[in-house]
């Protein structure tokens, strides 16, 4: 998952940000309001982590106008307001979920997983042959042995399984896999593509590219 921690305290936002990395997410930071905005609006994500008491606002500002607009990225709120009435207060903004602080980090990646599951309508663990995601444990097998991909092949896999038999367009692929300073440009995604269609090869699962559409991962014909 590609993910936004939105939250001002410098360690707590660094501890959140590098268990969800080794976790195998993608992670984008702000520390502030204006940050918040600005990485919401000009990245896709999978979901936001929130923090309400941001140095410049509130994070239910920033939330409201995200669903005034139409975005509808599953948000989980951390924060220390955790009273019932502030818990009512966020959710009615159009939060998903609510975590009061402090929490363990696990819980919060199981809420995340829950959120990004019920939004997509997903399983933990989806199949094409002997091709298989597990996103618990973030790991992909084949024929069941733990693949051992590149950074980049491991995440464009992901996001072709999720769902498996979804289009998914180059340009979601390079918004969704790029970093702000490190465009994934469409020559590198088509090699990503070509290296996983050799290693999938006998696998029962396929990458068919649908011309100016984008990309489909399938059972083999």
């Amino acid at each position: 998952m590609r993910i936004l921690l939105v939250e001002d305290d410098p360690t707590l936002r660094t501890i959140v940000a590098t268990s969800l990395q080794q976790a195998g997410h993608r992670v984008d930071t702000a520390a502030d309001l204006g940050q918040a905005r600005w990485l919401w609006k000009v990245q896709q994500f999978d979901a936001v982590l929130l923090d309400l008491s941001l140095p410049d606002g509130n994070g239910l500002q920033a939330l409201r106008e995200a669903r005034a607009a139409g975005d509808r990225t599953p948000v989980l709120i951390l924060t220390a307001r955790n009273r019932t009435e502030e818990r009512i207060q966020g959710l009615d903004a159009g939060a998903d979920d609510y975590l009061g602080k402090p929490f363990e980090l696990a819980e919060v990646e199981a809420r995340l997983r829950a959120l990004v599951r019920r939004r997509l309508d997903l399983d933990d663990r989806v199949q094409v042959g002997s091709l298989c995601l597990d996103r618990r444990a973030g790991r992909i097998y084949l024929r069941d042995v733990q693949m051992e991909l590149p950074a980049r092949e491991f995440d464009v896999l992901c996001e072709l399984l999720t769902p498996p038999g979804r289009v998914v367009s180059k340009k979601m692929l390079s918004e969704k896999l790029s970093d702000l300073d490190d465009v994934l440009g469409s020559n590198a995604l088509e090699a990503f593509v070509s290296r996983l269609r050799k290693k999938l090869q006998g696998s029962g699962a396929s990458i068919r590219t649908l011309r100016g559409l984008g990309y489909l991962l399938e059972p083999e014909q």
